[in-house]
């Protein structure tokens, strides 16, 4: 199914085109119809913004602009539009027709994809998200990648597109030279295997380690020396660093298991191979200068503090190779290896350089074409306490993840104990994760994802305003009105279509159509509150008609409980759009 949105966007290119079109270059942008989505019912529910562009270029009055449009809209036979108005300035607001609009939601409810079309062109698309440390924790600062990357990852996947979802993990470097070294010295048992641990061990130890090698020149150079063992391949180095690897794999798939997010691990050492190769393609391409025994790559536009040109360094001056190249190696594997359309990347907002400068190295070393490949580096700010500074422990660590996702499902425990004391220990365990994870992850999609946002518990369980536990509560409250109503979904579908009539059954109806268009813009530009909102607004739009609405008993009953259904869908899909399990009571 097209869009209403697309439909209109058709028929206002045609119009013009057609009144304009002579009297503007036929690539002119202003032949581009801009039509948005009313913000006021009361001016329609959508809005064409073109007659002032047009009217200014052109030296004419923009509502005689305007009114040439709304003639040549008037005049199609096929309109979907019950009404067109001419407003302020030349503003032109238009008003779905009511039998048309009954028409689409009954074909809504009958689609599986709930009214969102398939895409043009089917595109391979990489989001690499999450990519914690190997031998570290996940801690608050990864939750914003995970909670947004696989969000975005859903997103493309309900859409219609080939999604892999990559795990970018650091898992080689000089950092395992030291540990597998303290480990060595210290630890010989848990090396060899004799005895087992875990990942807050290793952590110990990997600071431990930091430590002796920051403080001890003996032990550094035996640790730079374990890295060369390392990289050469060493059977003995990389059963370490397998050992390594595997415990920190077990405990974050705990956090992922959790958070029902599915990943695959591709880290740093995967393109280890490829780096020298890397190195020797950007030289031979002249692309390297020598700077402080370093191999650079310079760019226009990327300036220091000290206002000499900055550096993307591709193999420092002992040989070593960085994140810059270890990111062109990863981006030229995408494109000719997996064939990535579309490369999303999703980290902090302090990585914007390293991509701007990897983009730009890659682009002339013609690692991809933006004219084939998009790539979009997702960025957001940080997690904030309740001070308004970093979210950090009582004891002034950082906090870990594992942890904070533990506290939220604690708390929306105590809220399930006293809201439903008849549920089961398992329904309430169930209920608890749901929402308490549901809520961590609304609370933080909910915001821009540029903007720092406040971490509250208090807040996020909240059942009133655009919370994860409104929307759960607004999803459980429609399934009841359906239960209560007695009656087979199916069969009603094949008797009794959706039929509009009263204001707030069409504002419910606009709402619900309007879904794919708020995901086509979501692909644009990956930003989640677009859906949080829209799921919001798709709630109170419901909430009003219930109110106004009544379902059981009246001659309308049907046609009313299919839109529940149909709103119950729409609900249930945006929620997983989001990562959020959707529940059948709270």
């Amino acid at each position: 199914m097209q869009t209403i949105l697309h439909r209109l966007q058709q028929k206002l290119e045609g119009a013009l085109k057609g009144e304009f079109g002579a009297q503007l270059p036929h690539d002119s942008v202003l032949l581009e119809p801009e039509v948005v989505q009313s913000s006021q019912p009361q001016f329609g529910h959508y809005q064409c913004n073109n007659s002032l562009k047009i009217a200014k270029e052109l030296k004419k009055n923009p509502r005689q602009v305007a009114e040439a449009i709304v003639n040549l809209l008037k005049e199609d036979k096929d309109s979907i539009l019950s009404k067109i108005e001419i407003a302020g300035p030349g503003f032109i607001n238009m008003t779905v027709d009511t039998q048309f609009l009954s028409k689409e939601i009954n074909e809504v409810l009958a689609d599986e994809r709930l009214g969102v079309p398939l895409p043009e062109k089917k595109q391979k698309i990489i989001v690499e998200f999450s990519s914690p440390n190997i031998a570290k924790e996940l801690h608050v600062g990864h939750l914003r990648s995970t909670i947004i990357g696989d969000c975005i990852a859903r997103l493309f996947e309900f859409i219609g597109h080939d999604v892999l979802r990559l795990n970018h993990v650091g898992d080689w470097g000089t950092q395992f030279g030291m540990l597998i070294m303290y480990l060595n010295e210290f630890q010989p048992k848990v090396l060899s295997g004799e005895e087992a641990t875990d990942l807050p061990h290793l952590m110990e130890w990997y600071k431990a380690s930091k430590k002796k090698f920051d403080e001890d020149a003996d032990f550094k150079k035996k640790a730079q020396l374990q890295v060369v063992k390392l990289q050469s391949g060493d059977t003995a180095s990389l059963k370490a660093w397998q050992m390594i690897c595997e415990i920190s794999r077990t405990a974050f798939q705990e956090i992922y298991d959790l958070m029902d997010v599915s990943l695959i691990e591709r880290g740093e050492s995967f393109y280890n191979p490829q780096l020298a190769d890397i190195v020797k393609d950007l030289e031979s391409k002249g692309l390297v200068t020598m700077s402080g025994g370093a191999k650079c790559i310079f760019m226009d536009g990327f300036i220091g503090r000290d206002g000499e040109p900055l550096p993307m360094i591709v193999q420092k001056s002992d040989g070593g190779y960085n994140y810059e190249t270890t990111d062109m190696a990863a981006l030229r594997h995408r494109v000719d290896v997996e064939k990535a359309d579309r490369i999303i990347c999703v980290t902090d907002a302090g990585q914007a350089l390293h991509f701007q400068q990897v983009f730009q190295a890659a682009e002339k070393a013609k690692y991809y074409d933006p004219s084939k490949v998009q790539l979009d580096h997702v960025t957001f700010g940080v997690v904030l306490g309740a001070d308004g500074k970093k979210f950090k422990t009582r004891s002034g660590d950082t906090e870990k993840l594992i942890d904070l996702l533990l506290e939220a499902v604690r708390q929306s425990r105590e809220i399930i104990e006293i809201r439903l004391p008849d549920a089961s220990p398992q329904e309430k365990s169930d209920l608890a994760v749901a929402l308490g994870i549901g809520a961590v992850k609304y609370a933080d999609l909910s915001c821009h994802r540029i903007k720092d946002y406040l971490f509250s518990y208090e807040r996020m369980l909240k059942f009133e305003g655009n919370t994860a536990a409104f929307l759960l509560y607004a999803y459980v409250r429609v399934q009841g009105i359906k239960r209560k109503g007695q009656k087979n979904i199916e069969d009603l579908m094949q008797t009794s279509p959706i039929s509009l009539v009263h204001p707030s059954e069409i504002a419910l109806a606009i709402h619900i159509r309007q879904f794919g268009e708020t995901l086509e813009a979501m692909t644009r530009d990956l930003l989640p509150n677009r859906l949080t909102d829209y799921l919001y607004g798709l709630s109170e739009a419901f909430n009003a008609f219930y109110r106004d609405c009544r379902v059981e008993g009246v001659a309308e009953e049907d046609s009313r409980l299919l839109l529940c259904e149909v709103t119950a869908r729409i609900l249930a899909k945006g929620l997983n759009i989001l990562g959020l399990r959707i529940v059948e009571r709270m």
